[in-house]
């Protein structure tokens, strides 16, 4: 008897120390590590570097991250950690704090855009090196970091009482001003500024009690929904509130943003872009991991996240802001996350959800939002279905995009004027089939995706129509075509993509095309235009990159109304589709 509990205890204690074993935060440190090899390159091969010439190189946007790297790794003690107290770290660090210094005299530091998210790194870097810097050098950087941060407390003031901290009343994003607050609080804290703490510690708490919906985002127009890739970023200023306020309702709020993301990540470890109402597309985020890591599941899932990131290819701000992750970073078990099982769902409060199943993932998307007309980073919630696979990646996008009613789900015409996005929606989910139901002024569609096979999806769109029809309506998917691949129509033509504009009518795609590893059957009535650019909020008008386009593929929506005479006429037309990994 007392074998077998002694066997039963070792096997449970090898359970648990197998929990407990993650790759976090060594790994942080290795690509810190490799991270700060082309930076030290570089400016050994640039005699006088400064900030402009550093930062024209792809990936190098906001060089001044780079300090914090070398920074931590010098000051942070682990047994991971192999160049903690390396004199060449704390060199580096010095070098570039240094030249920060002397691009901020030269009045060539602060014009940049988001300089204040640089002098954040600065900062962090000052205050884990402070007592190695000497009296010269640390009053010279104090003076500089001082000085910036100093910018933004009248903007941070003026908006404490806002109704909401979104853009249509703060006039800014909101993670932008989380950011004001974060480094308000860390330089009060540092530098003995009892106003500065107290003013970040009054909008971050806000932040964590008030601002955040409860399906764990950080509205960044409205409520209505998630803006996924900017909410990294505003979680990343809740979770440095956390560890210097220990405010539990920051904890609460993190847990809730853990959960966000963890859920609408692809298995490719990037956000979920249909719900998303500012960016058709964002990398794997490094943005706040640490905020995920007080939990074991959020553990997990930054190091699924991480493992994404390569050595010899690390942006600046990844860099910088794995630093950070691997600064607060708390250890502890880890247990699975949804990208971890063989399927899973999640509906939000609102009319959003995500299923996986096997190596698919679908999600539907009935969000409703205002049009921001004079706002060119928002998009419009005009796109409501995107479907992932796990080998070949986005097949169609749900991407949104503005001022392009053609990259609508749907659109319908009335005397003139194209309409794209629901006026109401719901969605209903359950293990044998989901249903997104969307309604606008002359139909409703009920959009059914049933639960998907090995290798198929199927989607089936039913339409009701509502009193007068519209002149014009369309159903349109995007579809992530690849330049430079072949296109295959079931009626035997094969194009491989490129510039050139296709416009392929049905008597061309002959009910089905291939592509990429995926074949898909499609109503008869069915086209497709190619190449078709999205809008790119950030140059406010079109992509002009290949790698960005879509190809659209349209069926027309028809109505019959002459054959009822009474207002609505139920499912008077059914659309199929039917996918299938080859």
């Amino acid at each position: 008897m007392l074998v077998r509990m002694t066997f039963v205890c070792l096997l449970a204690c090898g359970v648990a120390g197998s929990a407990m074993a993650g790759e976090l935060p060594g790994k942080y440190f290795r690509l810190m590590e490799a991270g700060t090899k082309p930076v030290e390159e570089r400016l050994n091969a640039q005699p006088a570097p400064d900030l402009e010439a550093l930062e024209a190189r792809p990936g190098w946007h906001h060089f001044p991250y780079a300090i914090l790297a070398p920074a931590v790794l010098y000051a942070k003690q682990h047994p991971d950690n192999p160049r903690f107290r390396d004199p060449k770290m704390l060199a580096l660090a010095i070098r570039i704090g240094d030249l920060l210094a002397d691009e901020d005299e030269k009045g060539r530091y602060e014009p940049r855009l988001d300089s204040d998210w640089d002098t954040y790194m600065w900062l962090e870097a000052y205050r884990l090196l402070q007592t190695e810097l000497g009296e010269q050098r640390r009053a010279r950087w104090r003076r500089a970091i001082e000085r910036n941060a100093a910018l933004v407390v009248a903007d941070a003031k003026e908006r404490l009482d806002f109704p909401w901290y979104q853009s249509p009343f703060i006039g800014t994003s909101p993670n932008h001003y989380a950011q004001y607050a974060s480094l308000l609080l860390l330089a009060g804290r540092v530098f003995g500024n009892k106003e500065w703490e107290e003013l970040g510690t009054r909008i971050l708490h806000r932040f964590a009690t008030e601002e955040q919906s409860p399906d764990g985002y950080w509205g960044e127009h409205n409520d209505s929904g998630p803006t996924t890739g900017y909410n990294h970023l505003t979680m990343t200023q809740v979770a440095l509130y956390w560890e210097y306020a220990k405010d539990p309702a920051a904890l609460r709020a993190l847990q809730r943003s853990t959960d966000l993301h963890k859920y609408f990540t692809y298995l490719d470890g990037t956000p979920v872009e249909v719900i998303n109402d500012r960016n058709r597309y964002w990398d794997v985020c490094a943005w706040g991991h640490f905020g995920f890591s007080h939990f074991p599941d959020g553990r997990r899932y930054a190091e699924f996240l991480t493992s994404f990131f390569r050595a010899d290819n690390l942006s600046m701000d990844a860099l910088g802001r794995l630093a950070q992750d691997a600064l607060y970073y708390h250890e502890g078990p880890t247990k699975p996350i949804p990208q971890d099982r063989p399927r899973y769902s999640h509906k939000m409060s609102v009319p959003a959800g995500i299923r996986k199943t096997g190596p698919w993932v679908v999600c539907l998307s009935g969000l409703i939002s205002t049009q921001a007309v004079n706002n060119q980073y928002y998009l419009d919630r005009q796109a409501n279905l995107s479907i992932f696979h796990q080998k070949l990646g986005l097949i169609i996008t749900g991407a949104n995009s503005k001022r392009q009613p053609e990259l609508a789900t749907f659109t319908e015409k009335i005397r003139g004027q194209v309409f794209s996005m629901p006026l109401s929606s719901r969605l209903q989910m359950s293990e044998k089939q989901d249903r997104l139901s969307l309604a606008y002024n002359t139909f409703f569609v009920d959009v059914y995706v049933p639960a998907p096979l090995e290798n198929e999806v199927n989607l089936r769109v039913v339409k009701t129509g509502k009193g007068t029809p519209a002149d014009d309506t369309h159903l349109n998917l995007q579809l992530v075509l690849k330049a430079g691949e072949t296109l295959e129509t079931g009626a035997g033509r094969k194009i491989v993509l490129g510039t050139d504009p296709l416009e392929l009518q049905p008597q061309d795609l002959g009910g089905w095309i291939r592509h990429h590893g995926w074949r898909l059957k499609l109503d008869p009535a069915a086209t497709l235009s190619w190449p078709v650019y999205p809008y790119n909020p950030y140059a406010n008008g079109p992509e002009k990159n290949l790698e960005h386009a879509v190809g659209v593929l349209s069926v027309p929506v028809r109505s019959k109304p002459e054959e009822h005479d009474w207002y609505v006429r139920p499912a008077e037309q059914e659309i199929s589709f039917s996918l299938v990994v080859e």
